[in-house]
Formats: structure tokens, C-alpha cells, sequence
């Protein structure tokens, strides 16, 4: 009798049912998040045949948690369903709309024993992947918060210190580098700024870690915050700059964060065996690398082939056929965080030239230059699903034989 489990998901409980073969609730119950609660799992599957070399799969709403973490190191096959898909599951049962947690757990069982082909489990990724996965995805995290807080500074900054803008607008210096914070914090109005003296200045890129020009860098920096700008009330410029001070803490925080979790995600990257394959190709780096193998895993049975890969990436097309109608579109329904990395990384390919003869004949074909990108991402993917499963590192003559030929 093959028996199939679905567990409704909640924050504080969980509700567990158990069908068989034709459809029929063996068992439902409510279990706690706590180890009270997973022993009671472990021993209602238990009951209904749940053995070391035939376990019972499980389908589950999501893909994070202890719970779905304690499922997934017993080695069983765990499905994590979209609730999107579940909801249209649903009404096929019923058209009353109606709802329960228990109803859920029911629907996700019978998913698995109706269509258990048409879904994916879970990757069996190993541990390390796994951690690289927790820090790069933090990382990347840090990174987006980071630009936020930067963003919310410039706007508050045109409002009452565009001097500020002027002086940091130029090449490898932002609002979030060293030396913008310091300097900002050193005087977060135009009025305190323009009192600054070069030995103030000095003393404030040296903190930055500034070690070359610093009376250059000072002397550029005094007249541009001593320019004349139209200027706030003096009150509501004090306010401003408290306000705007209050966001450099954080910015600083944010900053912090982003290199401390860069630097982690750099020394687990390179523990992984993957890792010399990944910074072959050309574009990929520490961090970049390491987001890719984060989304890719090293499950190698993972996706059925490179087709599948570009797919859950989003850079395959999705065509939409109906009668005499076709309409291509890029996918909007895929990985977000590796088709965040992969446009980084075609970007950056363009340098060697391979990609860049690719992304040049896309572009003389007439797509425009996202098109042409997410093209040329998506037969680097290609070319990273063959190494992987070969063992082999990037070799240009080979990925891009033709093109380079045209090219020559």
C-alpha cells in the first residue's frame, strides 16, 4: 500500500494527514513545532509503514523551517508545493471556497499520489552547499538593504545638502563608501561642512582608510562643501541633519554587514570542490560564484538537463501558443535570485571574447541589449551545466567555437 503524507504548515502547529493509494484518510493529526511534535511525526509514520529503505514522501507548503530542515535529513523525498498550486488542487474537490488546515494537509497528500511526476523534490544538496546557500543569500541580502538606506540618503540629501552629492559623485566613491560616511559624519549639514578645515578633512579620510592624496582628496573636498547652495531654515537644516545622521548609522551597520557576510561567503566558497569549475568562467568571481552554486546546489540529478536549468533560471523563453496566435516572452515565473546573479554575470562575461562575440551577434540579430543579455546568460548556463556534470573547467574554444570563428 503506498501512502503519501501533506502537512499544513502554520507557525505554531502543524496539521499532518496520511492517504493511501486510493484516496482514503489513514491518519490526520495536529502536531506542535517542537521536538514533541516531531517525535509524534516520526511515530504516525511510523505506524503506516515508514521504513529506512521505503520512506513516505512528504509534501509541504514550504521549502524552509526545522521541520522541513528534520524531514529532509532523514533522506526522505520532501515536495515543497507553491500554495498557488495547492489553491487550484483544491478546487478540484470543491467549489465552496471553503478552507481548513486540515483540508490542506489532505490536498497536498493526494497531490503527491496524483501527480508525484509533475512535481520536484527537494534537492539532496550536501551541507556545505547548503551554508554557502544561508550566506550568500545573506549577502546578497545585506547588499540590497544597503543600496536601499543609500537611496534614502540621497534623496534626503537633495533636500537640503546637494553640495554633499556634488562631492561624492565621482569614480569608485558613493554615499556608501568609507570616506562619504566619514565625512558626513564628521558634518552632516552644509553649514558644518562648510566650516570644515583641511586638517579636519585629513583627519577624517584618514579614518576612512584613505592613504594616498589625502591633501589633494582634502583641498577638493573643502571647496566643494564651501560653494555657495541654497540653503534650509537653520532649524529645519539641524533636524534634517539629525535625520540624516540617524541613516548614516545605519548606513554603516548595512555596510558592515555586507563585507562581514562577503568575507564568510568567500571562505566557505572556496572550501567547496565546485568552486574552481565556477571561477573558470569568465565573469564569475567569490561572490558571484558563490550566488550561483547557492541557486544551482551540487544535486547533480537535480535538474534533468541544461533545458531545465535555463528554465528554473528564467533566461529560456516561454512561448504562449493559442490557434494562429504565438507570442515569445522571457519568464517572469523563475529563480529571482539567480537571474539577479546570472544578469551580473553576463554582464561581466562581455569582457572575454567569446561572450562578447555572442552578445554582439544577438545584438546585430535585433534584440535589444536585456534581451541580448539574458541570451548570452542563457548559453553560459549551458556551458555551466557541462562542466559541472563532466568535472571539466570553462574552456572558451570550445563554448563559443562558432562564434569566435564568425567573429575572426
Amino acid at each position: 500500500m503506498k501512502v503519501t503524507c501533506g502537512i499544513d504548515w502554520a507557525e505554531r502547529h502543524h496539521d499532518v494527514a496520511l492517504v493511501d493509494a486510493d484516496g482514503q484518510l489513514l491518519a490526520r493529526r495536529r502536531i506542535s513545532d517542537d521536538v514533541a511534535g516531531w517525535q509524534a511525526l516520526a511515530d504516525l509514520l511510523a505506524e503506516h509503514g515508514d521504513q529506512a529503505n521505503e520512506q513516505i514522501p512528504v509534501a509541504i507548503e514550504t521549502s524552509r523551517g526545522l521541520l522541513v530542515s528534520c524531514l529532509r535529513a532523514t533522506g526522505r523525498r520532501v515536495y515543497a508545493i507553491n500554495p498557488l498550486a495547492v489553491a487550484r488542487y483544491r478546487e478540484r474537490h470543491t467549489v465552496a471556497r471553503s478552507k481548513s488546515d486540515h483540508a490542506d494537509a489532505f490536498t497536498l497528500a493526494n497531490i503527491l499520489r496524483v501527480d508525484a511526476a509533475h512535481h520536484r523534490p527537494l534537492p539532496e544538496d550536501s551541507e556545505l552547499v547548503q551554508s554557502i546557500a544561508v550566506l550568500a543569500r545573506a549577502q546578497q541580502d545585506a547588499v540590497w538593504n544597503r543600496q536601499q538606506l543609500a537611496n534614502q540618503l540621497r534623496s534626503l540629501l537633495r533636500e537640503f545638502f546637494p553640495a554633499a552629492l556634488h562631492a561624492f559623485q565621482v569614480k569608485n566613491v558613493g554615499l556608501t563608501s568609507c570616506e562619504a560616511r566619514a565625512v558626513l559624519t564628521a558634518a552632516p549639514t552644509p553649514t558644518g561642512a562648510a566650516k570644515l578645515t583641511k586638517t579636519q578633512l585629513r583627519a577624517a579620510l584618514r579614518r576612512a582608510g584613505r592613504q594616498r592624496n589625502l591633501d589633494r582628496r582634502a583641498e577638493e573636498l573643502q571647496a566643494v562643501l564651501r560653494q555657495e547652495h541654497l540653503h534650509q531654515l537653520p532649524m529645519i537644516e539641524a533636524a534634517l541633519g539629525q535625520q540624516a545622521r540617524a541613516l548614516l548609522l545605519q548606513l554603516d551597520a548595512a555596510c558592515q554587514a555586507a563585507d562581514d557576510l562577503a568575507e564568510a561567503t568567500s571562505q566557505a566558497f572556496h572550501q567547496h570542490p565546485d568552486a574552481a569549475i565556477i571561477v573558470s568562467f569568465p565573469g564569475l568571481a567569490d561572490l558571484t560564484g558563490a550566488r550561483v552554486l547557492a541557486e544551482v546546489g551540487d544535486d547533480r540529478a537535480r535538474f534533468a538537463d541544461a533545458r531545465a536549468l535555463k528554465a528554473y533560471a528564467g533566461s529560456a523563453p516561454i512561448t504562449r501558443a493559442s490557434g494562429r496566435s504565438m507570442v515569445v516572452h522571457h519568464r517572469k515565473v523563475k529563480n529571482q535570485r539567480l537571474a539577479a546573479a546570472g544578469h551580473v554575470w553576463a554582464f561581466a562575461s562581455l569582457r572575454a571574447p567569446g561572450p562578447r562575440a555572442h552578445y554582439d551577434h544577438r545584438r546585430a540579430a535585433g534584440d535589444r541589449h536585456s534581451s541580448a543579455l539574458r541570451n548570452t546568460f542563457n548559453r553560459m548556463l549551458g556551458c555551466l551545466y557541462h562542466c559541472l556534470q563532466t568535472g571539466r573547467l570553462y574552456d572558451e574554444a570550445n563554448a563559443f567555437r562558432t562564434r569566435l570563428a564568425a567573429a575572426a
